[in-house]
């Protein structure tokens, strides 16, 4: 019996400024918590390249592309993504691009599949926000469907900001549905529209969200009858998150990721997952809020997959 795929690359952690409060370095510790607790072994991993620039033009302008890759972006541009330009990072944003890419390739031919990194739904054709340079679920999306591997996608954000990038890019796309579950007073200040919105109050707990999703994602689901769920599981809806303005717990969180993965599975849809925001202090917490969605695949894979 194979194991859950689950991509990881050195080089998606590359070096912040002191301070900075993405926290740059959960990359790589969620791939050692995961390891550690014996929730994978390293045999799972799989390791993306980067891609082809005429992928990122998919979704994105050349302009755009060229002048970001060749360090040329103009500096309020570059203010409005949030995170300083450098080589490293150059490489780091196009590798997690490449294992969205990967991921949602082996969820296809294995049922499920889960990136360590993406989730960059803020990105925008000509210009990136939000610690968001390249769509990664954008980009993957637009990918597939050129080389045939598939037609429908349903996106499941529910990350605790609206995926408003992703939303724009895919607005006259009727074979993309884009879901997005958020905070409604949280960033972007001004929301796109997806095919489904469906805004929180602030402080919204686990049983709230929780039955709010399910009220939705069946029936979305039996709607679209997607070839492939991209499902964004950010971490920052979580009480402590200090973007997130949400209040679930860790067992809110675990349930979400178990319940979204568990209601495509046993409806035979595969699921590609990107592990989205999550920002904290406390990286040790940070990470174990992060392995949920693992955790997680981990038994839905053994169970459907």
């Amino acid at each position: 019996m194979s194991s859950l795929p689950v991509i990881y690359h050195p080089d998606y952690v590359t070096p912040l400024p002191a301070g900075h409060r993405f926290p740059m370095p959960k990359f790589r510790l969620l791939r050692d918590l995961l390891v550690r607790d014996g929730v994978i072994s390293v045999d799972q991993l799989y390791q993306p390249g980067r891609p082809l620039q005429d992928w990122l033009e998919l979704v994105h302008e050349t302009a755009y592309v060229s002048a970001y890759c060749d360090g040329t972006l103009d500096a309020t541009a570059q203010r409005r993504i949030g995170l300083p330009w450098s080589e490293g990072l150059v490489r780091r944003t196009c590798t997690a691009v490449g294992g969205t890419i990967l991921t949602a390739k082996l969820a296809l031919n294995h049922g499920l599949a889960c990136n360590t990194a993406g989730g960059t739904h803020h990105a925008f054709p000509g210009y990136g926000s939000g610690f968001c340079i390249f769509n990664d679920i954008a980009i993957a999306t637009r990918l597939l469907k050129a080389q045939n591997l598939l037609n429908t996608i349903l996106v499941v954000d529910l990350d605790v900001h609206q995926g408003d990038g992703t939303a724009w890019i895919f607005r006259d796309d009727p074979t993309v549905f884009t879901f997005s579950m958020h905070c409604a007073v949280n960033f972007p200040g001004r929301k796109q529209i997806s095919d489904l919105d469906v805004p929180l109050d602030e402080g919204t707990e686990d049983d709230e969200y929780l039955a709010k999703l399910a009220t939705y994602l069946p029936g979305l689901l039996s709607q679209v009858k997607p070839d492939l769920v991209l499902y964004d599981a950010g971490a920052d809806p979580h009480r402590d998150d200090r973007l997130g303005k949400l209040a679930l717990t860790d067992d809110g969180l675990y349930r979400r990721d178990r319940y979204v993965l568990e209601t495509c599975a046993k409806a035979r849809y595969p699921v590609a997952s990107v592990i989205g925001g999550g920002y904290g202090k406390d990286m040790n917490a940070l990470i174990y809020r992060h392995s949920y969605l693992y955790r997680a695949a981990s038994e839905i894979y053994r169970k459907y997959c």
